[in-house]
């Protein structure tokens, strides 16, 4: 049911005859009863309602089971308590993709009637509960959106339950009494609209409702925040493709601000940008199996041009390899030919996978992929240790994130390579490791003839018959993940705290300590301050702004950057101006400071410097503190629980690695089923660090390995990631 009219249409048959009312669209209690306090010809009375989503967490073999809450919106709807009565564990909201796939409805519209959208298959796994308060209903009004927030219907509790029978294949459907901590939900139409704690207290009805500020903590739901944040400061957008989402120009500022230095770094390494398109064809993508093969359940395909079914379906791009790498055999026909190096900035596509989460991990994802071949092996190396300290210094001096370079394990490594490079971050609010960007030594694998047959003549040799010489070659890549690592490893609480470097407003300028009395012309002379402060800054290159936006008092423009992570709030009163200073505030401490006006601009500069050094100083000891040398396999599981890494000893057979993902997976859960679409709670190789552990050293033939006892190699980067 995707329209108003058919959902109408059905409803008359349940004894609604009633046309809804339109109005404003809405994205939370407090705006829908505004909107409804502006509309004429409403009910003497109604009851306003909230419906929310939880998904628990389930049992890989099983469907997932979503539950559906429809209460009053101001009763206390306990996920624990709800979880409880239905005997599901851990209830948590819903992401978008459940609402848009299985619901067919977005965020802010959420109601009952979105059951109907479920298909026959998946609507028996659901599971309802219903506040036992709107089935007592004393206003005969019980209001929700018909599929849009800008609408609204009033129903009877009759018509609700009789909705609720109508929907075939639904039987779970429960009651509850949710009274014990919730106060009265009726609204008389001559009343005032709900106060504002009140519906804060109800606004958390809706899983991905969009509002001003964070009402999630960090460290309680992680997942939950990390949506808020990227919605709600602006950064990201969801769309109606699952898995795809709408970056917005916040978070493209930082994308660009990566592509900027990373462009310098590899045009002075003599790389040269280029672009191939997008299609794979078939033929191509057969030829080479073995590198596909990881690739091969994520390969989306065009099958019909129009109502034409093609004639052989074309791949769309999981990566660039079997796309270039035929060109590469009839561009390069002499040593002199050599070294290619190109590189290209395009989005590649990436299909099957049940878990998206915004920047992390997309069916769509803007990166940068560069491809190079050399003669020989030792200039491949070095090229491949070059881009890899380019994207250390990235993560490092763009986004203030530490990481840790090392190389991949033989299980780990891109397919078809002979050696990948990475470096490893770390996101502390849930103890695991994410991997930032690679660096592939491809050796002569492609060049081969059997492959893409990248060949040139030997120029040692001066013979008649001069040998065949199969080119080296290197692939690197580095993508829009990034971002979600740095929102990740900054955000707090109150939303976004943004590095300078990559910030799109580095300082916010707003007017302040005016009231009541002050006459036009102070307000103008504060204005005209706050604009000539602006227009210093932005005269030296500090990316600054002034929000003189009317009829918004302070604290919400406060709230309003602090969530968008803006590095520096000036504030510029009467009282400041008097003085010849204005007032900063640092978004990553919240420490307020008086700053002259004479030589502002270098006070300020030199601020977003400390910012800078401060946010990957305070990132680099969390990161530290939470590695850990393990030397026993009984202390491995519980450094991993205590949301750190793990430095081990290790044997680097590939056998021992999936031995220790089993058995951390299964020490950690025991008898419990692992939920399918969470991140794994086995632990897995991240990297062999560059910078190995010497308290204790490895003692080649004496350290062995925690987990099978074999001789230990070096030290390995164990934990959980994404």
């Amino acid at each position: 049911m995707s329209d108003i009219t058919a959902l109408v249409s059905k409803l008359s048959g349940l004894g609604f005859n009633d046309t809804p009312v339109e109005h404003a669209p809405v994205e939370n209690v407090e705006q829908w009863a505004e909107a409804l306090s502006t509309v004429s010809g409403l009910p003497a009375e109604y009851t306003l309602t909230k419906t929310l989503i939880f998904k628990p967490k389930q049992p890989k073999s099983e469907a997932m089971a979503p539950v559906v809450v429809i209460a009053k919106h101001d009763s206390a709807t306990n996920s624990k308590a709800i979880g409880n009565e239905l005997k599901l564990k851990e209830l948590r909201f819903a992401n978008d993709d459940v609402l848009t796939d299985m619901f067919q409805t977005a965020k802010g519209s959420v109601s009952p009637f979105a059951l109907a959208n479920v298909s026959k298959e998946n609507v028996a796994n659901v599971r309802v509960v219903v506040d036992k308060a709107l089935l007592s209903d004393s206003t005969g009004n019980i209001a929700f959106h018909p599929l849009t927030s800008s609408h609204t219907v009033f129903v009877s509790a009759a018509t609700l339950q009789s909705f609720l029978k109508s929907v075939e294949g639904l039987t779970h459907v429960t009651e509850m009494d949710f009274t014990a901590d919730a106060g009265t939900a009726t609204v008389a139409k001559t009343e005032k609209k709900p106060s504002a704690a009140a519906a804060a207290a109800a606004s958390d009805e809706v899983a991905g409702v969009s509002k001003g500020g964070i009402d999630v903590s960090k460290d309680v739901d992680f997942p939950r925040w990390y949506q808020q944040v990227l919605t709600r400061s602006d950064m990201l957008e969801y769309y109606d493709v699952s898995g795809c989402y709408i970056v917005r120009p916040l978070a493209y500022f930082v994308w660009q601000q990566i592509q900027e230095f990373f462009d310098a770094g590899i045009r002075s390494l003599g790389v040269k940008n280029c672009y191939f398109p997008m299609f794979v064809s078939s033929k191509v993508l057969e030829r080479e199996k073995d590198h596909i093969e990881g690739f091969a359940p994520e390969v989306a395909w065009v099958t019909r041009a129009g109502s034409t079914e093609l004639a052989e379906p074309i791949a769309i791009r999981p990566t660039s390899e079997t796309v270039m790498y035929p060109y590469f055999a009839k561009w390069i026909r002499s040593h002199r030919d050599l070294p290619l190096k190109i590189n290209q900035w395009c989005s590649v596509v990436r299909w099957e996978f049940k878990n998206p989460q915004p920047f992390l991990r997309t069916r769509e994802f803007l990166w940068q992929e560069g491809h190079c071949a050399y003669m020989t092996e030792k200039e491949a190396m070095i090229e491949v240790y070059d881009v890899l300290t380019l994207y250390r210094r990235i993560y490092e001096e763009m986004l203030a994130v530490p990481v840790i370079e090392g190389v991949k394990s033989e299980k780990e490594k891109f397919a078809g390579g002979v050696a990948t490079t990475t470096v490893e971050g770390f996101i502390a609010a849930t103890g695991r490791g994410i991997q930032g960007a690679t660096s592939h030594y491809l050796g002569q694998n492609f060049s081969q003839e059997k492959m893409f047959n990248i060949v040139v003549q030997d120029p040692e040799d001066s013979g008649a018959d001069r040998p065949k010489h199969h080119v080296h070659q290197t692939s690197w890549g580095l993508s829009t993940r990034t971002i979600g690592v740095m929102v990740m490893t900054h955000g707090d609480d109150q939303g976004l705290v943004m590095p300078p470097r990559v910030a799109e407003t580095q300082v916010i300028i707003v007017p302040c300590g005016l009231t009541a009395k002050h006459s036009e012309e102070d307000r103008r002379v504060v204005s005209d301050a706050c604009l000539n402060v602006e227009a210093r800054l932005r005269a030296v290159g500090v990316r600054a702004e002034s929000d003189l936006r009317e009829h918004y008092t302070p604290g919400q423009k406060f709230n309003h950057w602090e969530v968008r992570g803006v590095p520096i709030r000036v504030e510029i009163g009467p009282k400041d101006l008097e003085k010849h200073s204005v007032m900063t505030a640092r978004r990553d401490t919240f420490v307020r400071a008086p700053v002259a006006l004479e030589g502002l601009e270098s006070s300020i500069q030199l601020l977003l410097m400390t910012i800078q050094n401060d946010m990957l100083a305070k990132a680099r000891k969390t990161f530290d503190d939470r590695v850990k040398i393990v030397l026993q396999w009984n202390e491995f599981v519980p450094v991993l629980n205590s949301k750190c890494l793990a430095l081990i000893p290790w044997c680097e057979r590939e056998v021992c690695e999936d031995q220790i993902k089993t058995r951390s997976s299964r020490d950690s859960l025991g008898d419990e089923p692992e939920d399918e679409k969470a991140p794994s709670m086995g632990a897995k190789s991240l990297c062999l660090p560059s910078k190995q552990p010497t308290n204790p050293p490895i003692v080649h033939g004496e350290t062995k390995c925690i987990q099978c006892g074999e001789n230990a190699k070096r030290y390995a980067l164990f934990g959980r990631s994404y």
